[in-house]
């Protein structure tokens, strides 16, 4: 985490709890606010497997594969649980940074589904891409671990049930990749020497799932006037 999820300022980046458009609620310094034990939410942080670990019965190399796993508030983590990501509705827990647990209209499913906030939906949306690319040869017989069928069909393609990729694919489109990814991405490689295609190249997520793309402005410029610098660069006025 040193290199992957540390902030501009040196304190953990906790997809849990780091705010971007106002303060967060509690921050973590590398180390030494790593857990231990936690009761309650800014008490420490710990690793969030966001494939939960019990869907692939904590084997390696998924149970260290950074590119799914994120520092995060421990209390956070423990109550999303093995939780499906989704959208709620009706919230039975609401996190200081402004998630929810709880359940709501996911494409016909109707348990507990655990909602990240906007601006990091897309993360995880990118982190289940890659996870379904890079085991897309053992994924299929994850189904019967744990409650992984909540979500994964048994196949090796499409990976994830119509309501689960439905999200999945509502969550890329809202949230595009950040410069935080883009970043976490380079150190990752540096790590295990491997990337999120879906990180380097967004646009294949649609060409292999499918799914509407995202909707174009509706606001027209004008009086708009293009002048040539260089043959590399132009200004937009």
């Amino acid at each position: 985490y040193a290199t992957t999820d540390v902030q501009p300022n040196g304190k953990i980046w906790d997809i849990y709890g780091t705010r971007m458009d106002t303060a967060s609620p509690y921050t973590y310094t590398l180390t030494t606010n790593q857990c231990g034990t936690y009761s309650v939410e800014g008490d420490c942080y710990n690793r969030e497997h966001s494939f939960p670990q019990s869907w692939f019965n904590n084997a390696s190399p998924m149970v260290s594969d950074v590119h799914h796993i994120f520092a995060s508030d421990g209390k956070v983590n423990g109550m999303r649980n093995n939780f499906p990501f989704g959208n709620v509705t009706n919230a039975t827990y609401t996190p200081a940074y402004g998630g929810k647990l709880g359940t709501g209209s996911n494409f016909g499913y109707s348990g507990t589904v655990f909602e990240q906030i906007d601006e990091y939906k897309g993360d995880f949306a990118r982190a289940y891409f890659y996870m379904a690319t890079r085991y897309e040869n053992v994924i299929a017989g994850w189904n019967t671990l744990g409650n992984a069928n909540d979500v994964l069909d048994s196949t090796s393609y499409p990976v994830y049930d119509a309501w689960f990729l439905n999200v999945l694919l509502s969550w890329h489109h809202l949230d595009p990749v950040s410069d935080k990814e883009i970043k976490r991405n380079n150190a990752i490689f540096a790590i295990q020497n491997n990337r999120n295609p879906y990180v380097d190249s967004p646009q294949f997520v649609t060409k292999i799932w499918g799914g509407g793309l995202p909707a174009k402005p509706t606001i027209s410029a004008s009086g708009a006037s293009i002048t040539n610098l260089s043959n590399t660069s132009v200004k937009l006025v």
